[in-house]
Formats: C-alpha cells, structure tokens, sequence
C-alpha cells in the first residue's frame, strides 16, 4: 500500500464504505420471505458490487432462492466476520442483461452453471441496497477478536458499536 493512501475503515458507513465490506467477502447470507412470510436464507456467492454498494448474484432460475424472489423483493444481505457483523438491506430484481453476465462471468460461476454464461438455467440477480447496518470491534479482525477474548477472561463488556445509515 502506497503512502498516501489509507487502509479503508471498518466502521465506514458511507455507500463507498458499504461496497468495501461487500468487495472484501465473496460469501454472503441473502434473506428473502417466502409467501407465507417465512424468511429463508441461503449462502450466495457475489458476482460484483457496484460503487453505490449494489450487489450482483448469479442464480439458478429453477432453485429455491430464484423461486422466493418477485420482482422488487425486499432482501437482506448479512456479513459475519470474526468481530463484526454486516446487515445490508435492499430489494432484488431479475435482469435481463448478457453483456453485464459476461462482465461478471468468472471460473467458479462455472462450476454452478457448466454451460456457462449462456446457460438457460443462469439468471442474473441485482439487489439494490438501501440501508447497512454494522457491528464491530475497533480496530480490525485481530484486534477485535483479541478484545472479545480480553472481555470473556475478565468478565466485561466486549467493546464495540453499531452505526445504521440509508444508502
């Protein structure tokens, strides 16, 4: 890392901050209500993330996950890492996009869809964010987790906060 430039803060909160966080996992919890009102989440795999914090997923038009989802369904987008916590809400919609599904095309999309990005079982998921949400720990991963287990042996409150912003 250059010298003028700054390692990203963990509690920035800004749609930049928001898309960091995103950019930095590859592994998220996607939530959606089922009709019954039920909520059901499943493991997804990000596919790119936008400067606003919007979210790209690959999805089987025949799963589960795909079949939940109506056009503007409200999702939320959860991050868990050791000493902090990421909750991303917004509402999904299909996109009808070839050129953007071989932008995001990568080899692991291909393990799910073999016939690749033409697949007829591929669709293409955006989830516009409009708020986050995060717990943590100052200071980092390491710090934070040193913290949590400092907190435990001497039987004090873990340190840490929260902070909300509509992005």
């Amino acid at each position: 890392m250059e010298n003028d430039q700054k390692a990203p803060d963990a509690n920035d909160l800004t749609p930049a901050g928001v898309a960091t966080k995103l950019r930095d996992t590859s592994v998220v919890m996607l939530t959606t209500a089922v009709g019954d009102g039920k909520l059901v989440s499943h493991p997804m795999t990000i596919q790119g993330v936008t400067d606003e914090a919007d979210v790209w997923f690959f999805v089987g038009r025949r799963g589960d996950q795909a079949h939940a989802l109506t056009p503007g369904s409200a999702v939320n987008i959860s991050i868990s890492e050791a000493g902090s916590w990421l909750s991303v809400a917004g509402h999904a919609e299909f996109v009808e996009d070839a050129a953007t599904v071989r932008e995001l095309w990568n080899d692991s999309a291909e393990g799910y869809f073999p016939q690749g990005p033409d697949d007829p079982d591929l669709a293409l998921l955006r989830v516009t964010t409009d708020s986050a949400q995060f717990w943590g720990l100052p200071g980092g991963r390491i710090a934070g987790a040193a913290r949590m287990v400092r907190a435990m042996v001497t039987k004090q409150r873990a340190p840490g906060g929260t902070d909300t912003t509509e992005l």
